[in-house]
């Protein structure tokens, strides 16, 4: 049992807005050591086929799985959108999504009941928020809107210029009367600011990757594999540059707090 706590958790994300998750992660859970995976050389999967992202998403978690994992968690919401929980609970390990926690926390947040999703196309196409929220709230209204061209926009650093404004301002300017609204992709975090300063203090922002830890936490509570240890390590890999990884992941976090590997997922299935 005490080998099987001391495992790491491995993360996926189709890049590097699942770091959004992983600080979160790191804040919760201190003693737990992670295995981050971005699949940036194959990114953006919100653009690609809902076929084309379940295989990804196989391949994802077969390699973290190769690393010893103890929980997964899918911290792309396209991922989790198109694998669905019937793959998602196949693995053998708890799996832990974004989806449902951003549903819950929108629904808690919510006064007027009506929320907005911003996702990725296929997230948006893929209804799975729409369900998911009223599945909580049958009588809330949802409008969904796909915004794909900011993943690569924060894949490129560019958090907070012109170029992002006038991107968010043509996404976000027919959103409708909402009071609430689902960042639905772990990249979008990043552009906080520049969504808030588009849609104004009307509506709330739901970041999921808070929820997220949360939910992960009582996950390793239950099935009895939370870690007491207090040396935990953070591993990183990526499907594409390793020196693009690191710039931008310290970028993202500040400090790294590990190192960063280049990975093949393609050997998976």
């Amino acid at each position: 049992m005490t080998e099987n706590i001391n495992r790491p958790i491995g993360i996926f994300d189709s890049g590097l807005g699942g770091l959004t998750v992983l600080k979160e992660v790191r804040k919760l859970l201190p003693n737990e050591s992670l295995v981050y995976f971005g699949d940036s050389g194959r990114a953006p999967y919100g653009t690609k086929s809902f076929e084309t992202v379940r295989a990804y998403t196989k391949q994802d978690v077969a390699f973290l799985l190769s690393k010893g994992v103890k929980a997964v968690v899918v911290a792309c919401n396209t991922a989790a959108a198109c694998a669905g929980r019937e793959i998602l609970d196949s693995f053998g390990v708890p799996v832990v999504d974004v989806i449902g926690a951003g549903s819950e926390q929108a629904v808690s947040v919510t006064k007027s009941g009506k929320i907005g999703v911003i996702g990725t196309s296929a997230t948006v196409g893929s209804g799975v928020y729409e369900r998911a929220v009223k599945a909580l709230m049958p009588s809330c209204e949802i409008t969904a809107k796909a915004c794909p061209l900011f993943v690569p926009l924060v894949e490129e650093g560019w958090w907070d210029n012109e170029i992002t404004y006038q991107v968010a301002r043509k996404y976000l300017g027919d959103i409708g009367d909402i009071d609430t609204l689902v960042l639905g992709c772990t990249h979008y975090p990043y552009l906080e600011k520049v969504i808030g300063d588009v849609l104004g203090d009307r509506v709330t922002l739901v970041n999921s990757a808070k929820a997220v830890a949360m939910k992960l936490e009582k996950t390793l509570k239950d099935e009895g594999l939370k870690s007491e240890t207090a040396n935990a390590s953070t591993e990183y890999y990526t499907s594409d540059s390793v020196e693009k990884f690191g710039t931008l992941g310290k970028l993202f976090l500040g400090d790294l707090g590990g190192r960063v590997f280049r990975a093949d997922t393609e050997a998976f299935s």
